[in-house]
């Protein structure tokens, strides 16, 4: 689907399927509700419709941990638009009777009711719907069902543990896959799946077309990781590293660093097979979406990359990277114990004693368990059989002694990413290689010459991010008919944006966020500066939204920098003074004309021009907060029902106000940078 050439300048809002309320939904947002919206975006001047992701994620709430990379969740199905449905009245009015008051859904309740009263729709249906030609037809044009409907009939035949628990079929062939999807016995079951996105992908693609012909369309998001538990980790092995899990390097919030539990992608094999998967991914969702959102962006470029036997992200490296050789060491005078000093822990016996009541042999006798003693010194060296910090936590060890080893087992200097043609290590220094013990050991002299290797490979394994990337986003995103945006924040080479504008990828700009950071104060960017193929919004799904900023974070200072970076004059009164419909009037509006083509903010900070619809605290408008794991996270759902806000003549003109504002920069932006290409 295409973006039509005008608006010139685009207003959306984002907000997830699930948070959607109408007069027919039932606990929670369903694909059906997306049109009430749409008409209520109509008339609100918003044009686009940005929905966080939409597959299937089994029994778990976060749209970012999907089960499939095709597949729709069915909890966004409407029981009361399906056909087979219709003599089940009375139980999805039980449903909604249970889940439709709540304030947030309570998402795993909600999926295990709809797909009990599934299951109880299709067996009653079965003989109609297995000699339905419509469902023949739509198998034979979604290649992936097959693998997708046998992975789910497993999980759900063993109690949906993940596939590495399962006693049987963990590491399947391709023919075994398809053997077992062609089995007689097993046809109704498998053929349940096929019918349920069969009718999933009808219900999304009737709210697309309807949407369309109210002038407003959808922008998808495309996670750029899939769940380890996932159909394609499991039917798909050689895409995936499973030896290797996605993170972030340590920073200021996360000193450990992060480990997602994502495998990252074996890129060389996709390359062999022409990025097929991806680009059918692609596909898939170019028909449902005008535009997409690539999450993690950067990781196209290069992802942090922790070895799977870790908890932490420490011990991770970017890949691809420019890997330190052993003969490069050698040259440099590390080779046999000098160079085991640099690049596994050696753990003195003090420091287990002081972790153990200062009992010397209760220290040797805890160390013996996982560690080798160096000769007749008293320091130790990990056994071979530990692998990572998961294997330090599974030993026999007192809790003190346990944290004290896994946190030597982070004090190298340098670590393995892997091995060479010949066989032989390659290696790359640990991110905070200055704080280990190996490097305060080390002359000034010997840290001087590491530095300059360091740094050499530092720049060629930028020139390789750059390359990964250019080849990576340009096959893929040039190959669908959706406008390409970035979600680039963070810590950013300076490839990245370059390479984003080189290929029209729009890069995001969340107010908050755009500051010069090396400058003093490091003062907000001023919004007229943004690029023109830029998305600029006020907050992220997780982030506080963008009055819970005001209020509780940003404080005056933060403030008056806003306004400086909007060019408009502080208002009179707004230092101290808390957030209200006028504030958020003058806030979004001023956004609104920065440089950015598309202005796209959360719902959230759209209902924030009108009182009636604050959430109290403001912590309780939140889609996520990153770092936990609970059930508030991802199930807010909007206060009302969509059709009272259309009824909301107040609420409209503030929204098609600010949109308004967006629009008037056509003009100027077309005399400075050209009409839109």
């Amino acid at each position: 689907m295409r973006l039509p050439s005008s608006p010139y300048r685009i207003t959306g809002v984002v907000v997830p399927v699930g948070s959607l309320r109408t007069q027919r939904s039932c606990g929670s947002g369903e694909f059906a509700d997306i049109v009430p919206f749409a008409e209520f975006c109509a008339k609100s001047g918003v044009t686009l419709i940005q929905l966080l992701p939409v597959n299937d994620t089994g029994t778990e709430s976060s749209p970012y941990s999907a089960l499939s990379a095709f597949a729709l969740n069915p909890v966004y199905l409407s029981l009361r638009d399906l056909p087979e449905a219709a003599p089940f009245q009375k139980e999805i009015n039980s449903i909604r009777d249970i889940h439709e008051s709540r304030e947030r859904f309570d998402y795993r309740s909600l999926r295990a009711a709809k797909m009990d009263l599934l299951h109880a729709v299709f067996d009653s249906s079965e003989r109609e719907i297995l000699s339905d030609p419509a469902l023949g037809r739509w198998i034979a044009e979604n290649a992936w069902i097959a693998e997708y409907a046998v992975f789910m009939n497993l999980k759900r035949r063993n109690l949906d543990a993940s596939w590495k628990e399962w006693p049987k079929m963990r590491t399947p062939s391709r023919a075994e896959i398809r053997d077992r999807w062609e089995s007689p016995a097993r046809k109704s079951t498998h053929l349940f799946y096929a019918w349920l996105q069969m009718r999933l992908d009808e219900q999304f693609s009737k709210a697309v077309k309807e949407c369309a012909k109210l002038g407003v369309y959808l922008k998808g998001d495309i996670p750029i990781l899939m769940n380890e538990d996932s159909c394609d980790a499991w039917s798909l092995p050689e895409f995936f590293r499973d030896d290797l899990r996605a993170g972030s390097p340590p920073d200021d919030m996360n000193p450990l660093g992060q480990n997602w539990g994502f495998p990252i992608y074996n890129w060389d094999n996709m390359r062999e097979d022409g990025f097929a998967w991806w680009k059918e991914r692609l596909r898939s969702a170019s028909r449902y979406y005008a535009a997409f959102r690539i999450d993690h962006i950067l990781g196209f470029f290069r992802i942090w990359s922790v070895p799977s036997g870790n908890d932490s992200g420490v011990l991770g490296w970017t890949t691809p990277h420019e890997p330190i050789t052993s003969p490069e060491l050698t040259e440099r005078g590390y080779a046999g114990d000098r160079l085991r000093w640099i690049t596994e822990p050696h753990v003195p016996t003090r420091a287990v004693e002081d972790a153990n009541g200062h009992d010397y042999l209760a220290a040797h006798g805890s160390l013996g368990r996982v560690m080798d003693r160096v000769g007749n010194e008293e320091l130790w060296t990990f056994k071979a059989g530990i692998t990572g910090e998961r294997s330090i936590r599974r030993a026999d060890l007192p809790d003190a002694v346990r944290e004290t080893l896994v946190a030597r087992w982070r004090d190298r200097l340098l670590q393995v990413t892997g091995r060479d043609e010949a066989g032989k290590p390659l290696y790359c220094p640990v991110w905070n290689y200055r704080d280990t013990t190996a490097w305060k050991s080390l002359s000034d002299g010997e840290r001087a010459d590491l530095e300059r290797l360091f740094s050499e490979k530092r720049e060629r394994g930028e020139r390789r991010w750059r390359a990964q990337a250019t080849e990576l986003l340009g096959t893929l995103a040039g190959g669908v008919d959706m406008l390409p945006c970035a979600e680039d924040l963070g810590s950013i080479p300076p490839c990245v944006p370059e390479v984003l504008a080189e290929l029209g990828i729009y890069g995001l700009k969340v107010v908050r966020w755009e500051r010069a950071w090396n400058a003093g104060g490091q003062p907000l960017t001023a919004f007229g500066s943004y690029p023109e193929h830029s998305v600029a919004t006020t907050s992220v799904h997780d982030s506080s939204t963008l009055r819970g900023w005001w209020n509780d974070e940003g404080g005056d200072g933060a403030m008056a920098a806003y306004w400086r970076a909007s060019g408009a004059e502080t208002p009179e009164g707004v230092p101290g003074r808390k957030f209200d419909p006028e504030l958020a009037r003058r806030v979004l509006s001023t956004v609104a004309r920065a440089g950015s083509r598309v202005f796209s903010v959360p719902l959230q900070d759209l209902l924030a021009l009108s009182g009636d619809y604050y959430g109290n605290p403001s912590e309780s408008d939140r889609i996520n907060v990153p770092g936990s794991v609970t059930a508030f996270n991802w199930t807010w759902r909007i206060p009302v029902r969509v059709e009272a806000l259309k009824k909301d003549k107040r609420l409209v003109d503030a929204i098609a106000g600010v949109a308004r504002d967006h629009a008037e920069q056509m003009d100027s932006s077309r005399g400075e940078t050209g009409a839109d290409k």
